[in-house]
């Protein structure tokens, strides 16, 4: 969609400014110009697949999907939560296909059996969105060996989608992620954050720019198979993720944060369109942004080359020769 240039102004105004742009203000402005919602039932029939939706982000992403007549997958570790989300979801519409999954993309090995699992279930797999996410006081690592946030946002979605990558042929793939990987380089000297003192904050947003880097990879290799891989962030958004995990920003911004359902919109959005909207965009408020805040401490291609093979050595896929 090409902006009126007033529009086109005000939107990277709003955008520079963070307040303005990732705040409740965003869309309230935004929706005047942005593009428009998909069809009613645009999704009937189609299965999406959704991590880490017991609650926020994720739970908002699978009402949405819900709303628009998809049959949803929700994943989380806690078979409580998942039944109470599930509950949710059907209060709201009570004839809606909701499927419940115990599963942690932090473990490897169980989310390479859970993608097996799946794809026998689910043959043909519309999307997945890729929500689950963590924010450790201290560094912690999983029984493989790997430092949680880097587990979580990067090596288990890469794992899950090259394990679901048949069923997902000609479809799409979300990535939830964050404004915070504006504040990070990619650092490949040190993915799994061994050195330094450890900020759960920082790791979180590290994980966050290798994610932007990831989506233009996964685009890359993931592209003679029809799929379209994209990622968004969700702006400032009150959810637990910010409310339990930033108390103090949380607080300070409390009334201009956005809705849950605001905040998942445009995954939403990313995940049912049928706009002509590409392969390896980072979106925010149904519109693609730029990957870094200002052109400095960009990645160089050879940086790239360097995150994809770590990933693709410590989950083994895609296979070599693949």
């Amino acid at each position: 969609m090409v902006l009126h240039e007033a529009a086109a102004a005000l939107d990277w105004v709003m955008d520079k400014s963070l307040v303005l742009g990732y705040t409740k203000i965003g869309p309230a402005v935004r929706r005047a110009w942005w593009p428009h919602d998909p069809a009613p039932g645009a999704l009937t029939g189609q299965h999406v697949l959704v991590t880490g939706a017991s609650g926020g982000l994720g739970l908002a992403t699978a009402r949405g999907l819900a709303r628009l007549g998809a049959a949803v997958h929700i994943t989380g570790r806690d078979a409580g939560r998942l039944d109470d989300a599930r509950t949710r979801l059907l209060d709201e519409r009570p004839r809606a296909e909701v499927t419940t999954h115990v599963a942690d993309v932090s473990d490897l090995a169980g989310t390479a059996e859970f993608a097996r699992e799946l794809s026998r279930d689910v043959p043909r797999l519309h999307a997945v969105v890729h929500n689950a996410g963590v924010m450790p006081q201290k560094r912690r690592t999983t029984p493989e060996g790997h430092e949680l946030t880097l587990a979580t946002h990067v090596l288990g979605p890469h794992v899950l989608t090259y394990g679901l990558r048949e069923s997902l042929a000609s479809g799409r793939v979300v990535l939830v992620t964050s404004g915070g990987a504006y504040g990070q380089r990619l650092d490949v000297d040190d993915p799994e954050y061994a050195r330094g003192d450890y900020s759960g904050v920082t790791a979180y947003a590290r994980t966050k720019r290798m994610q932007l880097v990831l989506t233009e990879l996964w685009a890359r290799d993931l592209a003679a198979d029809g799929i379209r891989v994209h990622s968004m962030h969700p702006g400032w958004a009150d959810t637990p993720g910010v409310t339990d995990s930033l108390p103090r920003f949380a607080a300070l911004t409390g009334p201009l944060l956005r809705d849950a359902d605001s905040g998942a919109d445009t995954a939403v959005w990313l995940t049912a369109t049928g706009d002509a909207i590409g392969t390896g965009g980072f979106w925010h408020d149904r519109r693609r942004r730029s990957t870094h805040y200002a052109p400095v401490g960009v990645e160089t291609p050879a940086q790239v080359e360097q995150l994809w093979e770590f990933v693709r050595d410590a989950t083994g896929q895609p296979p070599a020769g693949a």
